[in-house]
């Protein structure tokens, strides 16, 4: 038996104070008054003042790309990957990851050998073996699968099948809509890859508009074998409402990065969960000059911050849209812990601290001038990570 004393608890419902959290195991087993609390052979670790939060879920970040692949063409470990990028996540609070790789049909000016389909594959697989190892958080796959990527159908698949993919989202990032409707932005970027010039850049835009891209059957049949796998299905970059329209019609149920504020409410409107990065939250604003987070958040039709590519975004984020626009402290940590796993399915097991639940709790604590950080880190009830910035 663990108890965590003198810390300000974030339930679902409220911040409690005055109550000690005890856990059994890899359980949360209590929640009692201070008074009531006996303490007597009990490991005791003292929140002092800090938050004692559950986990955060984050359920988009290619992050693993750049631990993996720390040079464009360079190609680490895949072991090693998983076991380095943990270490690193488990400091932001971050104690379950859905890795985000990405199924991608021929990319011509921004080419990553970590988005190779055989290196793709080979992670699908680290991530599956990861179930049956010991490792420091919890790791699932996001498949992000672009739709012009029609020779990988089969191999995305057989992944559902055999339980290796755990989110599901389509991407289409066809330059003129979507993510990059804004096609000198979208020129911007490719620049930022290699230097081209506007003729060569018009080109590249020109093959991309003509691929050839899924049929909308084939789009309905994966998801539909998704869901029954009790696999949900995201949206990319919606841009107007006839696409939510047609993506729920296919059982989507997330709306990842919604590209305007109207299209975020009426996504909400229709049901779906709504997805912003941290890191728009951070740099106040959108790279691909899109939808504010921090406004969305405001207007109240985000329901979920991921990392996207920046793991200490999630954390820094929330403390910053309290602190700059007087948002909702704790209104924002269900953003990073129970919304995210009630989008993926994961509710039942993490997501809040509440009796029978995993023991999955960080606590973080606030440095004089008012910088966030985790001072301890908990999977399954047992301590991942203990420092002391006192």
């Amino acid at each position: 038996m663990r108890a965590i004393i003198n810390g300000i608890i974030v339930t679902e419902q409220q911040f409690l104070t005055g109550h000690t959290l005890f856990i059994d195991g890899e359980r949360i087993a209590a929640i009692v008054r201070d008074e009531e609390a006996q303490l007597d052979g009990i490991d005791v670790i003292d929140a002092r003042g800090g938050y004692v939060s559950p986990g955060f879920v984050d359920i988009h970040s290619d992050y693993i790309e750049t631990v993996v692949s720390p040079r464009p063409t360079t190609v680490m470990s895949m072991a090693v990957g998983m076991r380095e990028s943990e270490r690193i996540l488990m400091t932001h609070g971050i104690t379950t990851m859905f890795h985000s790789l990405s199924y991608y049909g021929d990319d011509k000016y921004s080419h990553k050998a970590i988005r190779n389909p055989e290196n793709v594959q080979k992670f699908v697989n680290a991530i599956h073996a990861s179930h049956s190892e010991p490792h420091l958080i919890r790791h699932r796959l996001h498949a992000r699968f672009e739709i012009d990527s029609i020779d990988q159908i089969p191999t995305l698949e057989r992944n559902i099948e055999e339980g290796k993919v755990h989110l599901l989202s389509f991407m289409d990032h066809t330059p003129g809509q979507g993510q990059y409707r804004n096609l000198e932005i979208y020129k911007k970027i490719m620049r930022g890859y290699r230097p081209i010039s506007d003729q060569e850049a018009d080109v590249l835009i020109q093959e991309q508009v003509d691929k050839t891209k899924m049929s909308f059957e084939d789009i309905e049949r994966l998801s539909r074998l998704a869901i029954e796998k009790n696999i949900a299905v995201a949206s990319h970059d919606d841009d107007d409402v006839a696409k939510l329209q047609l993506v729920q019609a296919y059982g989507t149920t997330i709306s990842e990065f919604p590209i305007t504020l109207d299209v975020a409410k009426e996504a909400k409107r229709m049901g779906m969960y709504t997805i912003a990065g941290a890191p728009n939250i951070l740099n106040g604003g959108s790279h691909s000059g899109n939808l504010s987070a921090a406004e969305a958040i405001q207007a109240r039709v985000i329901d979920i911050i991921c990392s996207d590519y920046y793991p200490p975004a999630m954390l820094l984020g929330i403390f910053e849209l309290a602190k700059t626009y007087d948002e909702d402290l704790h209104r924002l940590f269900q953003l990073v812990t129970i919304n995210p796993a009630r989008a993926v399915n994961m509710a039942d097991e993490i997501g809040s601290i509440e009796v029978g639940k995993k023991a999955d709790v960080v606590i973080i604590e606030q440095m004089a001038d008012g910088y966030p950080v985790v001072t301890t880190t908990m999977v399954d009830g047992k301590v991942i990570l203990q420092t002391n910035y006192r």
